[in-house]
């Protein structure tokens, strides 16, 4: 009797623990920057990610991120990225940051192994047309392309009374798809570049060199077209050794440690622009939600766009549930636009389990995001506007968003 009753308690101990099993554990992984040229924004951007998990938890989807560095660099974000599909088995990757770490990972890790990746700050042109991804569908992003940054950038310019420019540029790919954007559009308007000079990924101790080259036609104004790390070295050696102080910068020198370094009186009143977050009520409550588990949400680039891919893959792995299908890469690629795009009842931030029962219910969701609606295009790309931002006070502020973008 006793044996009897002891393979009933093994029996029941594993009906009990597989079916709490059952609820599929969703893993997906973050490849952020947390040394390197842009660590100043990989801490916060994770933030976002993890407020996302934690809001999916609480609705009744386990999803675990797994979070990685890419050092801002190819060859440590591809090994990483490596590490989290082959030993950690992620279903997706929020990453990376810089351009020029995403797209080797795109190339040689996630797009081989079928792995959806969205990058919440990479705003090459070129990864709209990455040939790797064509007939993939693998690669996305919840920024935008610097084709629109750029165009907006080189407007901004001619609207301060700027003829001529400079631009020293990070040499990747996003620093040269936005340093020629800008190039066309602040040329389109009458104004004319300068000089064009690139510098390594790699931060860097001096850059008096390029700024010799930059600076040898007397530009009216400098584009710093850069990252945190390499912008507050050379924009601070631009005022000591060449007595300038008109620059321009983009998202990737909205930067709160560029004000630390160089300090808010050599900043004042300059202006930049970045990929901005819609504002209304979806960017409000992840605002609100935000500030409630992290404290005030700083003033820099893609938190909400990091919120926002973690929520879409997240949607994604439940539709899959939802219709009965299994909780894979493939699937929740091809549920992404299900869950993102129009038509379908408007789901914003937080409100997952809202989108849990309509889903089962086999109605369309259209998720509208911290950063503005998610609508994937045929490339994997979102549209949102750019923000004009400017350098006052010792922080840093929006002055105006741009919806209108011009067509070049």
């Amino acid at each position: 009797m006793l044996k009897y009753l002891f393979v009933l308690s093994l029996c029941l101990c594993f009906f009990i623990f597989s079916g709490t099993s059952m609820a599929q554990e969703v893993r997906i992984g973050t490849l952020l920057d947390y040394t390197g040229p842009l660590k100043e924004f990989g801490p916060n951007i994770k933030n976002g990610c993890e407020l996302a998990a934690k809001q999916f938890k609480g609705a009744g989807l386990d999803v675990k991120l797994f979070n990685e560095d890419s050092e801002t660099s190819a060859i440590p974000g591809t090994n990483a990225a490596k590490k989290l599909v082959e030993i950690n088995k992620v279903l997706g990757i929020v990453g990376s940051l810089a351009s020029g770490v995403t797209i080797p990972v795109a190339e040689s890790v996630t797009i081989p192994n079928g792995v959806v990746q969205i990058s919440p700050a990479s705003t090459s042109p070129l990864i709209s047309i990455l040939p790797a991804d064509k007939g993939k569908d693998l690669l996305y992003r919840t920024c935008p392309s610097d084709a629109l940054q750029g165009v907006i950038a080189g407007k901004l310019a001619r609207e301060l009374g700027h003829k001529t420019a400079s631009v020293l540029y990070v040499n990747n790919p996003y620093g040269q798809g936005l340093a020629e954007q800008f190039k066309k559009s602040f040329e389109k308007r009458g104004g004319k570049v300068l000089a064009m000079v690139p510098h390594d990924e790699k931060a860097a101790e001096s850059y008096t060199a390029e700024l010799k080259k930059a600076m040898g036609k007397k530009p009216a104004v400098l584009c710093a077209f850069s990252y945190p790390e390499h912008g507050k070295v050379y924009i601070k050696e631009a005022i000591e050794f060449f007595k300038f102080k008109n620059f321009l910068y983009c998202d990737g020198t909205k930067s709160v440690d560029i004000i630390k370094a160089v300090g808010a009186p050599n900043v004042e009143g300059q202006y930049g622009t970045v990929a901005a977050s819609a504002k209304g009520d979806a960017y409000d409550i992840f605002v609100g939600d935000y500030t409630k588990q992290f404290g005030k949400l700083p003033p820099l680039p893609y938190i909400t766009n990091g919120y926002d891919a973690v929520s879409v893959i997240g949607l994604a792995a439940y539709a899959c549930k939802a219709k009965g299908l299994p909780i894979n890469s493939k699937n929740i690629r091809d549920n992404l636009r299900a869950v993102a795009n129009p038509p379908g009842e408007v789901i914003k931030p937080g409100e997952f389990k809202k989108a849990f029962e309509l889903l089962d219910k086999g109605k369309k969701i259209n998720y509208e995001g911290a950063s503005g609606s998610v609508d994937f295009d045929a490339n994997g790309d979102v549209i949102t506007p750019i923000e004009v931002w400017q350098y006052k006070g010792g922080d840093i502020i929006t002055v105006r968003l741009e919806y209108q973008i011009p067509k070049e």
